[in-house]
């Protein structure tokens, strides 16, 4: 895995996880990378300094198992996670859970084979490409690391 800064043409700065700079630059060519401010899909890698492993290691204070990793955040961070969460539970409230089925029922929508309303559910990342090459309007709910714990 590899973690990139990236930012987007309107200057906002967020980062993400990858298999490989290949998958990166696979999922930007799939127009799957996009700003989680503006949702532009101009995003480039920032320049980023590579990290050096110690050869120190004795000097290196031990981790103790019974503390939990920490980071600060800026208030703009903390703001946008709120928002995050508040998008994530407006979603959840307001729209019907389809469990599994979601990538079946989006893509009758899609079709106008049913009705169109608003349903959320789980989709595998190769359903996810189909329903994206095939233009059909989804977007990724947001997790939080805070979601997972």
């Amino acid at each position: 895995m590899i973690r990139y800064d990236l930012h987007c043409e309107a200057g906002h700065g967020f980062e993400s996880w990858f298999r490989s700079s290949g998958d990166y630059d696979l999922q930007r060519k799939k127009k799957l990378v996009e700003c989680p401010v503006c949702g532009s899909l101009e995003v480039e890698k920032k320049i980023m300094a590579p990290r050096l492993n110690r050869t120190d290691k004795g000097a290196r204070a031990k981790p103790s198992e019974d503390k939990a990793p920490v980071a600060m955040m800026s208030p703009q961070e903390a703001e946008f996670r709120q928002k995050l969460r508040e998008l994530r539970d407006h979603v959840t409230k307001n729209a019907e859970h389809v469990g599994e089925k979601f990538p079946e029922m989006a893509r009758r929508m899609h079709n106008e084979e049913i009705e169109r309303r608003s349903i959320y559910g789980e989709a595998s990342p190769d359903e996810v490409r189909a329903l994206l090459d095939d233009e059909v309007d989804i977007h990724p709910l947001p997790i939080l690391p805070d979601d997972r714990n």
